[in-house]
Protein backbone atom coordinates (compact mmCIF):
# COMPACT_ATOMS: atom_id res chain seq x y z
CA UNK A 1 0.00 0.00 0.00
CA UNK A 2 1.30 3.52 -1.18
CA UNK A 3 2.47 5.87 2.07
CA UNK A 4 3.51 9.16 2.76
CA UNK A 5 7.03 10.23 4.44
CA UNK A 6 5.08 10.09 7.69
CA UNK A 7 3.83 7.01 7.68
CA UNK A 8 6.58 5.23 6.81
CA UNK A 9 8.28 6.32 9.99
CA UNK A 10 5.77 6.33 12.03
CA UNK A 11 4.63 2.64 11.26
CA UNK A 12 8.60 1.26 11.96
CA UNK A 13 8.41 2.69 15.20
CA UNK A 14 4.89 1.65 16.35
CA UNK A 15 5.45 -0.86 19.13
CA UNK A 16 2.04 -1.12 20.00
CA UNK A 17 -1.65 0.23 18.62
CA UNK A 18 -4.68 0.42 21.01
CA UNK A 19 -7.28 0.46 19.22
CA UNK A 20 -9.23 3.86 18.97
CA UNK A 21 -6.80 4.86 20.97
CA UNK A 22 -2.97 5.97 21.32
CA UNK A 23 -0.19 4.55 19.78
CA UNK A 24 3.06 3.57 21.59
CA UNK A 25 5.76 5.14 19.62
CA UNK A 26 9.68 4.41 20.25
CA UNK A 27 11.88 7.48 20.28
CA UNK A 28 15.05 7.56 18.94
CA UNK A 29 16.47 10.63 19.85
CA UNK A 30 14.99 12.80 23.32
CA UNK A 31 16.38 16.39 23.60
CA UNK A 32 16.18 17.99 27.23
CA UNK A 33 16.37 21.79 28.08
CA UNK A 34 16.27 22.88 31.24
CA UNK A 35 12.52 24.51 31.56
CA UNK A 36 10.68 21.66 30.78
CA UNK A 37 12.97 18.52 32.72
CA UNK A 38 12.79 18.95 36.56
CA UNK A 39 9.47 17.95 37.49
CA UNK A 40 10.37 14.78 34.96
CA UNK A 41 13.53 14.05 36.81
CA UNK A 42 11.80 14.22 39.76
CA UNK A 43 8.96 11.77 38.78
CA UNK A 44 11.74 9.00 37.96
CA UNK A 45 13.54 9.53 41.78
CA UNK A 46 10.21 8.76 42.95
CA UNK A 47 9.30 6.15 41.10
CA UNK A 48 12.90 4.80 41.89
CA UNK A 49 13.85 4.35 38.34
CA UNK A 50 16.59 5.38 35.71
CA UNK A 51 16.77 6.51 32.42
CA UNK A 52 15.73 3.70 30.21
CA UNK A 53 18.24 4.36 27.37
CA UNK A 54 20.53 7.46 28.40
CA UNK A 55 22.28 7.25 25.23
CA UNK A 56 19.54 8.36 23.29
CA UNK A 57 18.73 11.53 25.93
CA UNK A 58 20.77 14.96 25.20
CA UNK A 59 20.69 18.35 27.52
CA UNK A 60 21.65 21.29 27.12
CA UNK A 61 20.49 24.87 29.13
CA UNK A 62 19.32 27.33 26.45
CA UNK A 63 16.02 29.34 27.60
CA UNK A 64 17.33 30.79 30.81
CA UNK A 65 21.09 31.38 29.56
CA UNK A 66 22.56 35.20 29.54
CA UNK A 67 24.02 36.66 26.67
CA UNK A 68 26.38 38.19 27.96
CA UNK A 69 29.48 37.35 30.26
CA UNK A 70 28.34 33.50 30.63
CA UNK A 71 31.82 32.49 32.34
CA UNK A 72 30.52 34.74 35.27
CA UNK A 73 27.82 32.97 37.93
CA UNK A 74 24.11 33.47 36.59
CA UNK A 75 22.84 36.84 37.98
CA UNK A 76 18.89 35.79 38.29
CA UNK A 77 18.08 33.16 41.01
CA UNK A 78 15.35 31.39 38.91
CA UNK A 79 17.48 31.11 35.94
CA UNK A 80 20.61 29.93 38.20
CA UNK A 81 18.72 27.46 39.52
CA UNK A 82 17.21 26.44 36.62
CA UNK A 83 20.54 25.65 34.94
CA UNK A 84 21.88 24.25 38.00
CA UNK A 85 19.28 21.49 37.95
CA UNK A 86 20.05 20.77 34.73
CA UNK A 87 23.16 20.35 35.28
CA UNK A 88 22.87 18.09 38.16
CA UNK A 89 19.87 15.76 36.96
CA UNK A 90 21.98 15.38 33.88
CA UNK A 91 25.27 14.00 35.94
CA UNK A 92 22.90 11.71 38.44
CA UNK A 93 20.98 10.56 35.14
CA UNK A 94 24.49 10.12 33.35
CA UNK A 95 23.16 11.87 30.55
CA UNK A 96 25.34 13.68 27.78
CA UNK A 97 25.11 17.13 28.83
CA UNK A 98 26.28 20.28 26.73
CA UNK A 99 26.57 22.78 29.65
CA UNK A 100 27.12 26.70 29.69
CA UNK A 101 30.84 26.91 29.09
CA UNK A 102 30.85 23.69 26.59
CA UNK A 103 31.86 24.26 23.03
CA UNK A 104 28.73 22.40 22.17
CA UNK A 105 26.21 24.79 24.26
CA UNK A 106 23.50 26.48 22.12
CA UNK A 107 19.90 26.04 21.62
CA UNK A 108 18.44 22.90 21.34
CA UNK A 109 17.31 22.80 18.06
CA UNK A 110 20.41 24.33 16.43
CA UNK A 111 23.08 21.83 18.20
CA UNK A 112 20.98 18.70 17.71
CA UNK A 113 21.21 19.25 13.61
CA UNK A 114 24.80 20.74 13.64
CA UNK A 115 26.56 17.95 15.70
CA UNK A 116 24.45 15.23 13.55
CA UNK A 117 22.67 14.48 16.05
CA UNK A 118 19.72 14.70 13.92
CA UNK A 119 19.11 12.15 11.39
CA UNK A 120 16.55 11.40 8.64
CA UNK A 121 13.82 8.28 9.61
CA UNK A 122 14.27 8.89 13.24
CA UNK A 123 11.05 10.39 16.12
CA UNK A 124 12.28 13.22 17.84
CA UNK A 125 11.38 14.86 20.61
CA UNK A 126 11.80 17.16 23.53
CA UNK A 127 10.13 19.72 25.47
CA UNK A 128 9.65 22.12 23.67
CA UNK A 129 7.03 22.69 21.21
CA UNK A 130 9.46 24.04 18.32
CA UNK A 131 10.75 20.12 18.23
CA UNK A 132 9.01 20.65 14.43
CA UNK A 133 12.38 21.76 13.19
CA UNK A 134 14.04 18.47 13.33
CA UNK A 135 11.69 17.27 10.65
CA UNK A 136 13.27 19.27 8.13
CA UNK A 137 15.67 16.19 7.69
CA UNK A 138 12.50 13.93 7.33
CA UNK A 139 12.08 12.88 10.39
CA UNK A 140 8.81 12.97 12.88
CA UNK A 141 9.82 15.44 15.46
CA UNK A 142 7.29 16.88 17.86
CA UNK A 143 7.12 18.71 21.27
CA UNK A 144 5.78 16.83 24.64
CA UNK A 145 5.14 17.87 27.88
CA UNK A 146 7.04 17.10 31.15
CA UNK A 147 4.70 14.37 31.97
CA UNK A 148 5.77 12.92 28.53
CA UNK A 149 9.26 13.49 29.43
CA UNK A 150 9.44 11.66 32.21
CA UNK A 151 7.40 8.85 30.11
CA UNK A 152 10.56 8.88 27.78
CA UNK A 153 12.71 9.01 29.88
CA UNK A 154 11.74 6.07 31.89
CA UNK A 155 10.40 3.69 28.63
CA UNK A 156 12.06 5.46 25.57
CA UNK A 157 8.49 5.55 24.42
CA UNK A 158 5.65 7.64 24.34
CA UNK A 159 1.92 7.01 23.87
CA UNK A 160 0.77 9.31 20.87
CA UNK A 161 -2.49 9.70 19.37
CA UNK A 162 -1.71 9.21 15.61
CA UNK A 163 -1.90 12.45 13.50
CA UNK A 164 -3.72 13.05 10.11
CA UNK A 165 -1.77 14.07 7.17
CA UNK A 166 -0.97 16.90 5.13
CA UNK A 167 1.15 18.23 2.31
CA UNK A 168 1.60 21.60 1.68
CA UNK A 169 3.10 22.74 -1.78
CA UNK A 170 5.33 25.55 -2.26
CA UNK A 171 5.34 25.54 -6.34
CA UNK A 172 7.54 27.63 -8.13
CA UNK A 173 10.51 29.81 -7.81
CA UNK A 174 10.73 32.45 -4.91
CA UNK A 175 11.54 36.03 -5.61
CA UNK A 176 14.71 37.82 -4.79
CA UNK A 177 14.56 39.50 -1.34
CA UNK A 178 12.51 36.53 -0.45
CA UNK A 179 13.62 34.26 2.44
CA UNK A 180 12.30 30.46 4.39
CA UNK A 181 11.31 32.58 7.01
CA UNK A 182 8.80 34.74 4.72
CA UNK A 183 7.36 31.57 3.17
CA UNK A 184 6.99 30.22 6.56
CA UNK A 185 4.71 33.14 7.93
CA UNK A 186 3.09 33.68 4.61
CA UNK A 187 1.73 29.74 4.84
CA UNK A 188 0.34 30.40 8.65
CA UNK A 189 -1.40 33.40 7.19
CA UNK A 190 -3.23 31.72 4.76
CA UNK A 191 -3.60 29.24 6.66
CA UNK A 192 -4.69 30.21 9.81
CA UNK A 193 -3.30 29.73 13.22
CA UNK A 194 -5.55 26.77 13.70
CA UNK A 195 -5.32 25.70 9.90
CA UNK A 196 -3.31 22.65 10.43
CA UNK A 197 -4.51 21.15 13.69
CA UNK A 198 -4.71 17.57 14.23
CA UNK A 199 -2.27 17.19 10.88
CA UNK A 200 1.68 16.69 10.46
CA UNK A 201 2.59 18.59 7.59
CA UNK A 202 4.86 17.28 4.92
CA UNK A 203 6.33 20.47 2.85
CA UNK A 204 7.03 20.00 -0.96
CA UNK A 205 7.31 21.44 -3.98
CA UNK A 206 10.05 23.22 -6.18
CA UNK A 207 10.36 26.30 -3.23
CA UNK A 208 10.92 23.84 -0.66
CA UNK A 209 12.93 21.15 -2.86
CA UNK A 210 15.11 24.16 -4.02
CA UNK A 211 15.77 25.30 -0.18
CA UNK A 212 19.00 24.72 2.03
CA UNK A 213 19.15 22.95 4.98
CA UNK A 214 19.06 25.93 7.16
CA UNK A 215 16.26 26.78 5.31
CA UNK A 216 14.22 24.09 5.70
CA UNK A 217 14.71 24.11 9.63
CA UNK A 218 13.19 27.50 9.35
CA UNK A 219 9.90 26.22 8.09
CA UNK A 220 9.47 23.37 9.77
CA UNK A 221 9.98 25.12 13.12
CA UNK A 222 7.02 27.49 12.54
CA UNK A 223 4.75 24.38 11.42
CA UNK A 224 3.56 24.70 15.08
CA UNK A 225 2.24 28.08 14.52
CA UNK A 226 -0.71 27.10 12.43
CA UNK A 227 -1.82 24.62 14.74
CA UNK A 228 0.35 21.34 13.54
CA UNK A 229 1.94 18.51 15.31
CA UNK A 230 4.56 18.71 13.57
CA UNK A 231 6.75 20.08 10.00
CA UNK A 232 8.80 17.73 7.74
CA UNK A 233 10.23 17.68 4.32
CA UNK A 234 11.80 14.07 2.74
CA UNK A 235 15.27 13.94 2.77
CA UNK A 236 17.80 14.12 -0.11
CA UNK A 237 21.10 14.93 -1.45
CA UNK A 238 20.80 18.24 0.29
CA UNK A 239 20.67 16.54 3.59
CA UNK A 240 23.06 13.87 2.65
CA UNK A 241 25.48 16.19 2.26
CA UNK A 242 24.61 18.51 5.73
CA UNK A 243 24.87 15.05 7.56
CA UNK A 244 27.60 13.65 6.17
CA UNK A 245 30.53 13.95 8.25
CA UNK A 246 29.01 15.51 11.43
CA UNK A 247 30.15 14.00 14.55
CA UNK A 248 27.03 11.52 15.83
CA UNK A 249 26.67 11.08 12.00
CA UNK A 250 27.48 7.51 10.49
CA UNK A 251 30.34 6.26 9.08
CA UNK A 252 31.21 4.19 6.43
CA UNK A 253 29.42 0.84 5.77
CA UNK A 254 26.81 2.44 8.39
CA UNK A 255 26.71 5.42 6.24
CA UNK A 256 26.06 3.84 3.19
CA UNK A 257 23.29 1.49 4.39
CA UNK A 258 21.48 4.77 6.46
CA UNK A 259 21.59 7.01 3.03
CA UNK A 260 19.66 3.69 1.45
CA UNK A 261 17.33 3.70 3.73
CA UNK A 262 17.04 7.51 3.97
CA UNK A 263 16.28 7.03 0.19
CA UNK A 264 13.36 4.63 1.03
CA UNK A 265 11.35 7.11 3.22
CA UNK A 266 9.86 10.02 -0.11
CA UNK A 267 6.24 9.69 -0.06
CA UNK A 268 5.19 6.89 -2.56
CA UNK A 269 3.96 8.49 -5.76
CA UNK A 270 0.28 7.41 -5.94
CA UNK A 271 0.07 8.17 -1.92
CA UNK A 272 -2.95 10.34 -0.64
CA UNK A 273 -2.97 12.78 2.40
CA UNK A 274 -5.99 13.50 4.36
CA UNK A 275 -5.30 17.48 3.24
CA UNK A 276 -3.25 18.86 0.22
CA UNK A 277 -2.94 22.81 -0.67
CA UNK A 278 -0.68 24.61 -3.25
CA UNK A 279 0.79 27.72 -2.97
CA UNK A 280 2.85 29.38 -5.84
CA UNK A 281 6.40 30.75 -4.91
CA UNK A 282 5.64 33.92 -6.97
CA UNK A 283 3.19 35.43 -4.81
CA UNK A 284 5.15 34.93 -1.84
CA UNK A 285 7.23 38.80 -0.79
CA UNK A 286 8.97 39.80 2.38
CA UNK A 287 6.33 39.61 5.38
CA UNK A 288 5.74 41.22 9.06
CA UNK A 289 3.16 40.08 11.48
CA UNK A 290 0.92 42.91 12.68
CA UNK A 291 -0.67 41.42 15.12
CA UNK A 292 -0.31 39.09 18.28
CA UNK A 293 0.01 35.87 16.88
CA UNK A 294 2.45 34.48 13.60
CA UNK A 295 -1.46 34.23 11.61
CA UNK A 296 -1.79 37.86 11.63
CA UNK A 297 0.41 38.76 8.91
CA UNK A 298 1.29 40.96 5.72
CA UNK A 299 3.46 41.24 3.28
CA UNK A 300 6.00 44.09 4.06
CA UNK A 301 4.18 46.85 1.68
CA UNK A 302 0.78 46.14 2.23
CA UNK A 303 -2.06 47.92 4.69
CA UNK A 304 -3.00 46.13 7.78
CA UNK A 305 -6.91 44.10 6.45
CA UNK A 306 -10.14 44.92 8.34
CA UNK A 307 -11.12 41.69 10.20
CA UNK A 308 -13.08 39.47 7.82
CA UNK A 309 -14.97 37.19 10.22
CA UNK A 310 -18.64 38.08 10.72
CA UNK A 311 -18.79 37.11 14.74
CA UNK A 312 -18.44 39.60 17.55
CA UNK A 313 -15.95 37.77 19.45
CA UNK A 314 -13.75 37.25 16.68
CA UNK A 315 -13.62 40.99 16.06
CA UNK A 316 -13.07 42.18 19.85
CA UNK A 317 -10.11 39.90 19.47
CA UNK A 318 -9.05 41.33 16.10
CA UNK A 319 -9.29 44.54 17.51
CA UNK A 320 -7.54 44.14 20.99
CA UNK A 321 -4.43 43.00 19.03
CA UNK A 322 -4.23 45.76 16.81
CA UNK A 323 -4.72 47.92 20.43
CA UNK A 324 -2.22 46.11 21.87
CA UNK A 325 0.65 46.96 18.82
CA UNK A 326 -0.90 50.48 18.74
CA UNK A 327 -2.07 49.94 15.38
CA UNK A 328 -5.38 49.68 13.24
CA UNK A 329 -7.27 48.66 10.02
CA UNK A 330 -6.34 50.17 7.03
CA UNK A 331 -2.69 51.27 8.37
CA UNK A 332 0.81 50.75 6.60
CA UNK A 333 3.46 49.66 8.73
CA UNK A 334 6.22 50.42 6.08
CA UNK A 335 8.30 53.38 7.76
CA UNK A 336 6.81 52.66 11.68
CA UNK A 337 9.63 53.50 13.91
CA UNK A 338 11.41 50.26 15.48
CA UNK A 339 12.90 50.55 18.81
CA UNK A 340 14.58 46.89 18.83
CA UNK A 341 16.26 44.73 16.43
CA UNK A 342 16.88 40.79 17.51
CA UNK A 343 18.43 38.61 14.91
CA UNK A 344 18.35 35.23 16.62
CA UNK A 345 16.28 31.67 18.17
CA UNK A 346 15.66 28.74 16.92
CA UNK A 347 13.75 29.76 14.37
CA UNK A 348 16.63 32.04 12.60
CA UNK A 349 19.90 31.65 14.80
CA UNK A 350 21.69 29.71 12.46
CA UNK A 351 24.96 30.88 9.76
CA UNK A 352 22.90 31.13 6.65
CA UNK A 353 21.35 34.09 8.64
CA UNK A 354 23.75 35.63 9.76
CA UNK A 355 25.50 35.71 6.63
CA UNK A 356 22.03 36.80 5.05
CA UNK A 357 22.20 39.70 7.79
CA UNK A 358 25.70 40.63 7.39
CA UNK A 359 25.59 40.97 3.21
CA UNK A 360 22.82 43.23 3.90
CA UNK A 361 24.88 45.51 6.31
CA UNK A 362 27.82 45.30 4.70
CA UNK A 363 28.98 49.14 3.31
CA UNK A 364 26.10 50.79 5.75
CA UNK A 365 25.52 51.49 9.42
CA UNK A 366 23.04 51.08 12.49
CA UNK A 367 20.57 53.39 13.34
CA UNK A 368 21.07 55.16 16.45
CA UNK A 369 17.79 54.93 17.57
CA UNK A 370 17.96 50.88 17.24
CA UNK A 371 18.98 48.95 20.15
CA UNK A 372 20.24 45.19 18.05
CA UNK A 373 20.57 42.27 19.77
CA UNK A 374 22.81 39.08 17.56
CA UNK A 375 22.42 36.21 18.68
CA UNK A 376 23.78 32.94 17.39
CA UNK A 377 22.17 30.05 18.17
CA UNK A 378 25.15 27.94 19.41
CA UNK A 379 28.95 28.26 20.06
CA UNK A 380 29.39 26.43 16.74
CA UNK A 381 27.62 29.19 14.69
CA UNK A 382 29.39 31.73 16.88
CA UNK A 383 32.94 30.05 15.63
CA UNK A 384 31.70 30.09 12.24
CA UNK A 385 30.36 33.96 12.16
CA UNK A 386 34.19 34.77 13.00
CA UNK A 387 36.14 32.24 10.49
CA UNK A 388 34.25 33.71 7.76
CA UNK A 389 34.22 37.06 9.02
CA UNK A 390 30.94 38.31 9.18
CA UNK A 391 31.52 39.67 13.24
CA UNK A 392 33.86 42.12 11.28
CA UNK A 393 31.06 43.11 8.72
CA UNK A 394 28.94 43.24 11.77
CA UNK A 395 31.32 45.34 14.06
CA UNK A 396 31.84 47.80 10.80
CA UNK A 397 28.09 48.37 11.01
CA UNK A 398 27.57 49.35 14.18
CA UNK A 399 26.76 46.14 15.30
CA UNK A 400 27.39 43.75 18.35
CA UNK A 401 27.32 39.89 18.67
CA UNK A 402 25.59 38.45 21.90
CA UNK A 403 26.99 35.06 23.21
CA UNK A 404 24.52 31.75 22.39
CA UNK A 405 21.14 31.38 23.80
CA UNK A 406 17.83 31.69 23.29
CA UNK A 407 17.65 35.49 24.23
CA UNK A 408 14.94 37.93 23.59
CA UNK A 409 12.63 35.18 21.53
CA UNK A 410 10.85 34.60 25.06
CA UNK A 411 12.80 36.87 27.62
CA UNK A 412 13.44 34.00 29.95
CA UNK A 413 16.96 35.65 30.81
CA UNK A 414 17.70 39.07 30.96
CA UNK A 415 17.47 40.35 27.57
CA UNK A 416 13.57 41.77 27.42
CA UNK A 417 12.33 44.45 25.45
CA UNK A 418 10.67 47.48 27.80
CA UNK A 419 7.18 47.63 27.70
CA UNK A 420 5.99 49.73 24.52
CA UNK A 421 9.08 49.47 22.44
CA UNK A 422 8.49 47.94 19.53
CA UNK A 423 10.87 44.90 18.10
CA UNK A 424 11.44 43.65 14.61
CA UNK A 425 12.22 39.86 15.49
CA UNK A 426 13.65 36.82 13.50
CA UNK A 427 11.99 34.53 16.59
CA UNK A 428 9.03 32.34 16.14
CA UNK A 429 6.16 34.26 18.47
CA UNK A 430 4.45 37.56 18.75
CA UNK A 431 2.16 37.27 21.41
CA UNK A 432 1.42 40.08 24.07
CA UNK A 433 4.63 39.91 26.76
CA UNK A 434 6.50 37.61 24.53
CA UNK A 435 9.51 39.39 24.39
CA UNK A 436 8.89 41.15 27.67
CA UNK A 437 5.97 42.38 29.59
CA UNK A 438 4.68 44.96 27.44
CA UNK A 439 6.76 44.44 24.47
CA UNK A 440 5.59 44.40 20.96
CA UNK A 441 6.66 42.14 18.50
CA UNK A 442 6.98 42.05 14.71
CA UNK A 443 8.19 38.82 13.31
CA UNK A 444 9.85 38.74 10.31
CA UNK A 445 12.87 37.29 8.33
CA UNK A 446 16.61 38.24 8.21
CA UNK A 447 16.74 40.71 5.52
CA UNK A 448 13.73 42.96 7.16
CA UNK A 449 15.54 42.24 10.52
CA UNK A 450 18.99 44.07 9.00
CA UNK A 451 16.72 46.39 7.15
CA UNK A 452 14.97 48.23 9.77
CA UNK A 453 18.04 47.65 12.27
CA UNK A 454 20.15 50.18 9.56
CA UNK A 455 16.94 52.46 8.72
CA UNK A 456 15.56 52.76 12.09
CA UNK A 457 11.82 51.76 10.18
CA UNK A 458 10.18 48.78 9.00
CA UNK A 459 11.46 49.14 5.62
CA UNK A 460 11.26 46.93 2.42
CA UNK A 461 14.67 44.75 2.12
CA UNK A 462 14.71 44.76 -1.80
CA UNK A 463 14.55 48.59 -2.07
CA UNK A 464 17.32 49.48 -0.01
Amino acid sequence: MARTLFDKIWDSHTVNAVEGGPTQLYIDRHYCHEVTSPQAFDGLRKRGLKVFRKERTFCSPDHNIPTLDQDKPIADPVSRNQVETLTKNAKEFELELFGLGHPKNGIIHVIGPENGLTLPGYTIVCGDSHTSTHGAFGAVAFGIGTSEVEMVLASQCILQPKPKTMRINVEGKLRPGVTAKDVALYIIAKMTTGGATGYFVEYAGEAIRNMSMEERMTVCNLSIEMGARGGMIAPDEVTFDYVKGREYAPEGKAWDDAVAYWKSLATDDDATFDKEVTFNAADIEPRITFGTNPGMGISVNEAIPAYSGNDETGLASYMKSLDYMGFHPGEKLEGTPVDYVFLGSCTNGRLEDFRAFAEYVKGKHKSPDVTAWLVPGSWAVLRRIKEEGIDRILADAGFELRQPGCSACLAMNDDKVPAGKLCVSTSNRNFEGRQGPGARTILAGPLVAAAAAVTGKITDPRIN
